[in-house]
């Protein structure tokens, strides 16, 4: 698959071939959503449990007589009326650490980057350099560029710094380098931009 390869001065430079493989993939509805359920599962922390009555280190020792003392009839310290005692009805455990398998998860990510590309909302830079790194001057060249509402960056090793800071004031733009390509992210931006540094990151992902 063929791409034209854009600047960030909405000009033409050139083309790249895109690896079937990875973005010309048959896009499945119950793949993608497994792999978005198991991504937010595992992005919520783990529940921490309190202990009850069973769980808390005091003396099991009954410390009063039955009848005759004027006070309840306790078996022991540990009962939730106490300094110290268990919690009554405390929170249980529940962990969401999901697995999921990992050709399922490279699966996933190859046809969330491939229903970019069947849609028409893929673009490729040749790079994030910018003259100056001012959100004023980034925010009049990506208008010009007809852009979706919101988009998805995704460079090489590293995020070009001047990028970086020119769109650390504008919501609709998120940044990350290749390494942290995810399918959530991917398919809640209306346009993905990937940069030929990035393309190669996350063809050789695969096929490396």
């Amino acid at each position: 698959m063929k791409i034209k390869v854009q600047t960030l001065e909405a000009t033409e430079n050139g083309d790249i071939e895109l690896n079937d493989a990875v973005f010309g993939v048959e896009p499945r509805a119950d793949i993608l959503h497994r792999v978005v359920t198991w991504q937010l599962h595992n992005r919520r922390g783990t529940a921490r449990p309190t202990r009850e009555r069973s769980e808390v280190a005091r003396t099991g020792k009954k410390f009063g007589r039955q009848k005759g003392g004027g006070t309840a009839r306790h078996g022991d310290r540990r009962a939730p009326i106490f300094i110290g005692g268990g919690k009554a009805h405390g929170a249980r455990l529940r962990d969401f650490d999901n697995s999921l398998n990992k050709k399922v998860r490279a699966l996933g990510l190859k046809m969330a980057l491939s229903s970019h590309a069947a849609a028409g909302t893929l673009v490729v830079l040749d790079d994030l350099k910018v003259a100056e790194a001012k959100t004023k001057v980034l925010q009049g060249a990506w208008a010009a560029m007809g852009f979706g509402k919101t988009a998805l960056v995704i460079d090489g090793d590293a995020v070009e710094d001047g990028f970086a800071l020119a769109t650390r004031n504008l919501s609709y733009i998120n940044v990350m380098p290749a390494v942290g390509a995810n399918v959530y992210d991917i398919l809640k931006h209306d346009t993905l931009v990937l940069t030929r540094a990035a393309v190669e990151k996350l063809e050789a992902r695969f096929h490396g």
